[in-house]
């Protein structure tokens, strides 16, 4: 049985192959393979209003950093967002890096299980307005779409 794990979920894509072993408890080795194509799409993406206001929020701190997304416990729903910049240098190696349009994102791996697929979306409206978050994993979410379930 041969399965393979997304390249955009990991920096380098790897496949994993099981052995069975006296009808006991599989053997999982994982081996490097070719690198991704280079058009494939983040796992969470941003419109083009978000991309805007992040960049400009970004070059207020006058400092090089990433976008952190992810998910925590908590919230009318269950599960809530979180997002934060933070300096490139405290990403680490099991984090998700996602790219679009020179500005970076980073996920851990198990807030990326409920990303996957996202967009984040900004509105400048008086009212409702600020960022959303289109996932398309939720099963339901509260009146003011910070949290869901899952």
């Amino acid at each position: 049985m041969a399965a393979s794990i997304p390249s955009f979920l990991w920096p380098q894509r790897l496949a994993a192959t099981a052995r069975p072993s006296n009808h006991r408890a599989s053997t999982i080795r994982a081996a490097a393979v070719e690198s991704p194509a280079p058009n494939l799409v983040p796992a969470i993406t941003l419109s083009d209003k978000a991309l805007s206001h992040l960049q400009k929020l970004r070059a207020d701190q006058k400092r090089d950093l990433c976008l952190r997304v992810g998910v925590r416990q908590g919230g009318c729903s269950g599960m809530s967002y979180i997002m934060d910049f933070e300096d490139q240098g405290n990403v680490r190696s099991d984090d998700s890096v996602m790219e679009q349009e020179g500005f970076t994102m980073v996920c851990d791996p198990k807030s990326l299980l409920y990303l996957f697929g996202m967009q984040l979306d900004y509105s400048d409206a008086l009212i409702g307005g600020g960022f959303s978050f289109k996932n398309p994993n939720a099963t339901s979410t509260c009146g003011c779409g910070k949290s869901f379930a899952a």
